[in-house]
């Protein structure tokens, strides 16, 4: 068994997802990056790191993960499910097929991955869940953003029941709620600069941070704004 700590991270390619991951690797952590083209950044090698073929629309990927990561390190100490889509369209306007992708990809797959690794998450009696939701998640800001926020709404109710579900075994699951991140993704949605988004090197000392936190300091949700807004 690996002595490092290991956190699973997906959707690590890029933005808030890449953010993490080095951000998890400059505090002495095992990562394994679940990617549908695996392949290791530049500060982790090899030596001390893994990826693995993630695909958050393949149900069958997250066990897979799960069991290549096992195998390899012998212990799964937190889980970030970060991978996710947006919409543009309002719940009007969607049609099911993309409903039923961001419901699949913001939802489903996060609830999978946290399913598979459940085991190894208990056993330490530390185990942690992060789950990348949005402050489109707690409030509706436009109509065009509604098929997005319904997934997201969804995904911080996740990360609730998955604290609720863990709780005794000494897991904990929080819902990580940020506004706009300069990313690719945020950048299709807006035309601000990057200056006038958050960071994702900040969203990955906030994860960073809310892992290391004991069992008695349980933290629910936890919200990130780039703007001031009627109640973030």
């Amino acid at each position: 068994m690996s002595e490092r700590k290991v956190v699973l991270i997906s959707g690590a390619s890029r933005g808030i997802g890449l953010s993490v991951a080095r951000a998890f690797a400059d505090e002495g952590w095992s990562l394994s990056l679940g990617q549908r083209q695996p392949e290791l950044p530049e500060f982790a090698p090899e030596a001390d790191h893994h990826a693995a073929f993630y695909d958050a629309l393949d149900p069958s990927s997250a066990s897979a993960w799960v069991e290549a990561a096992m195998a390899r390190f012998g212990r799964i100490d937190a889980v970030i499910a970060n991978a996710g889509i947006a919409s543009h369209k309002s719940v009007i306007d969607v049609d099911d097929a993309e409903m039923d992708a961001l419901l699949a990809v913001n939802v489903k797959a996060p609830r999978q991955l946290v399913k598979a690794a459940w085991e190894p998450l208990g056993q330490s009696g530390r185990g942690r869940v992060i789950v990348l939701a949005s402050l489109s998640g707690k409030r509706v800001k436009s109509a065009g953003s509604g098929a997005y926020a319904v997934s997201k709404f969804a995904a911080v109710g996740l990360a609730h029941a998955i604290r609720h579900a863990g709780f005794d075994k000494g897991i904990r699951a929080t819902a990580v709620c940020p506004g706009f991140v300069a990313t690719d993704m945020a950048r299709s949605l807006t035309d601000r600069d990057d200056r006038l988004m958050t960071d994702p090197d900040d969203v990955a000392r906030v994860v960073v941070m809310l892992t290391s936190l004991p069992n008695t300091a349980s933290v629910a949700e936890f919200a990130i704004n780039c703007q001031l807004e009627e109640s973030f």
